[in-house]
């Protein structure tokens, strides 16, 4: 079943969408894609970094398969940056920013996406995507995945000789759904039992005997440090405690790598519905309304009190992802109030209509602020949320897309 019964939710869908991406196109730059600010202005000292790049590029690559205009040169334009000023033309792989300025180490977080954004392009049809592909891959099979350990090391040097003596459950979060994507484009499903080991790992593993709230720091030897940056408890990517977005990220990816196997003649485990619906719930639970206000907090402490109170607008995204794929899956009601409540909140607290796009903080008490980030740089995670409950859960978001318009 589709996961409202409103076509007038459906058309608001698609013309935020349209509204989002209008904002972002300004993010262009002869390298790449920068950070926009809170007014969707690139500042004067903007650089095109790997991250913006590769989900700007996954995004044009889905918003040209809807058959919006011009989409497709943007498309061609971020490949081309992902291909050369991006890339490390000596050792190979991507720097985190243009030719490696700040940070010239390789980070599996980085790579993951730009496998995605590859993969997207090769759906909406960019000629040089199938280069960028084949380059993405070989460098995750070289360097970040791990046949012993059933999950992709975290990071490397500039000259891929020392690595990071850390394991994260963000970016095999980002491999798990890259590899989805990969295993579609490819037709390998070698991709399909690499993203199950990672879920074997981190949520069957760790999170289903820690209640459902997912562990996202580990030694090299996947032990947990549950310590992890205590004294920098609000950082953007890797905080203090657990991180309850992640954990509907997760339940949503751990139903398409179902239905991507399903699909596939492959055989699943049968807890895997079970860890989407523990996720979910573990997360509604103890971060939704957790300090009496409206809004998803951003971290919890190992007591599943609530630490960073800031609302990022990406786990409200994720959230809403997260509801629509278990109503899909299940039919439930439950899932579709939690779709609505989940949106009421970002229709009235994150969409700005005065200046374009979302809010991407709010304070606890629901006000925008940038403590953790600053600027309005991120398309990715609200443009996802918009599209995904139109699609099947099997198959790539671009894939999705493409099929659609195909049936038509």
């Amino acid at each position: 079943m589709r996961n409202d019964d409103s076509s007038g939710q459906t058309a608001w869908r698609k013309a935020e969408a349209k509204r989002l991406l209008t904002f972002a196109k300004a993010s262009r730059l002869p390298a790449g894609f920068g950070s926009l600010d809170g007014q969707g202005r690139l500042p004067a000292a903007a650089s095109a970094d790997t991250l913006n790049t590769a989900r700007m590029t996954h995004c044009f690559a889905m918003a040209h398969l809807q058959g919006s205009p011009g989409c497709l040169e943007l498309v061609e334009h971020g490949v081309a940056a992902l291909l050369d000023p991006l890339r490390d033309a000596r050792h190979d792989g991507w720097y985190a920013y243009h030719d490696g300025h700040g940070d010239p180490g390789k980070a599996a977080y980085l790579h993951a996406f730009v496998a995605l954004a590859a993969s997207s392009a090769v759906v909406a049809g960019c000629a040089a995507a199938g280069g960028l592909l084949q380059a993405a891959t070989q460098i995750i099979e070289r360097h970040f995945w791990d046949e012993e350990e059933g999950a992709v090391r975290e990071a490397f040097d500039q000259g891929w000789q020392h690595q990071e003596a850390y394991r994260g459950a963000n970016s095999n979060m980002h491999a798990t759904e890259a590899f989805l994507a990969l295993a579609d484009v490819t037709g390998d499903s070698v991709w399909l039992e690499r993203a199950l080991r990672i879920v074997e790992r981190i949520i069957h593993g760790h999170a289903r005997g820690n209640g459902f709230v997912v562990i996202e720091h580990f030694d090299r030897h996947w032990q947990p440090v549950l310590d992890y940056n205590i004294d920098h408890p609000a950082d953007g990517f890797r905080p203090y405690g657990s991180t309850p977005g992640h954990s509907f990220e997760w339940a949503r990816l751990v139903l398409h790598l179902e239905a991507a196997r399903e699909l596939a003649g492959l055989a699943s485990p049968a807890w895997l519905l079970p860890a989407a619906r523990g996720l979910f719930a573990s997360a509604c639970t103890h971060a939704w309304h957790a300090d009496g206000a409206p809004g998803i907090v951003y971290t919890l402490d190992w007591d599943n009190r609530p630490l960073i109170r800031q609302r990022l607008h990406w786990p409200h995204a994720e959230a809403s992802a997260a509801a629509a794929a278990l109503l899909q899956r299940t039919g439930e009601a439950q899932y579709q109030q939690w779709y609505r409540c989940f949106w009421a909140f970002i229709e009235t607290h994150l969409v700005d209509r005065n200046d374009g796009s979302w809010h991407h903080e709010l304070d606890p008490g629901n006000h925008p602020s940038t403590t953790i980030w600053s600027g309005k740089p991120d398309l990715y995670h609200a443009y996802q949320a918009l599209l995904l409950p139109d699609l099947p859960l099997a198959r790539s978001l671009a894939s999705g897309l493409a099929r659609a318009n195909v049936t038509k």
